[in-house]
């Protein structure tokens, strides 16, 4: 026959019980405290690199508008050189086609509201004038755009209305086949030779006056 369980035997098992719970309650509390000291050091890890991806998105932009700046210093810088290398050929040049223009300008602007244009050089007498657009490299996109202001050019400078307009375009370096183009839509193609230009289009071009 078992002996009988005493007063002192359940409180021995009531203190075993205890003991397991605080235990585990403990064990359960470092482990809360582990999984918190994680998240802590996750959170602090994402912030760290937030702060370094916002300085490399900082650093980034910095360049790339310094470059941008550059590089349109150096488009500036380009196209003046090639409006140098134009213009003073100019006069000659269409003077020897029989358009005897007398005077040149350049970065001819009109403000005009819905009528904004600019001319890179304009040489005129008379009733006569020749607007030239003038590009480093001369595409299609360009000779289109460039047709779209002769279209329009006498709403932006209507003083030019009873003028006989003629358009040409010019490039030092030209996109294959756009010269061709822009003879058959009734413009002048000027182009390099050597240290000068030349216009391009055959004696029995005829222009088309705007």
């Amino acid at each position: 026959m078992a002996d009988p369980i005493t007063l002192d035997d359940i409180y021995a098992l009531f203190q075993t019980s205890q003991a397991e719970a605080d235990r585990r309650f403990a064990e359960a509390d470092r482990r809360a405290a582990e999984a918190k000291a994680e998240a802590d050091r996750r959170a602090a890890e994402a912030d760290r690199r937030a702060a370094e991806a916002d300085r490399s998105l900082t650093e980034l932009k910095r360049l790339v508008d310094h470059t941008t700046r550059a590089v349109d210093g150096l488009t500036t810088r380009w196209g003046q050189f090639v409006e140098n290398l134009v213009e003073p050929s100019v006069l000659r040049l269409f003077q020897e086609r029989g358009i005897d223009v007398q005077e040149v300008t350049r970065r001819m602007r009109s403000q005009r509201r819905g009528a904004e244009m600019e001319i890179d050089i304009f040489a005129i007498d008379g009733d006569v004038a020749v607007a030239v657009e003038v590009k480093s490299r001369l595409s299609r996109q360009d000779v289109e755009y460039f047709l779209g202001c002769l279209g329009r050019f006498k709403q932006s400078f209507p003083h030019y209305g009873g003028y006989d307009i003629y358009g040409a375009v010019a490039g030092i370096e030209i996109d294959e086949g756009v010269d061709r183009y822009a003879y058959q839509r009734g413009l002048f193609v000027i182009k390099q030779t050597g240290d000068t230009v030349m216009i391009a289009n055959d004696a029995t071009f005829q222009p088309t006056a705007w």
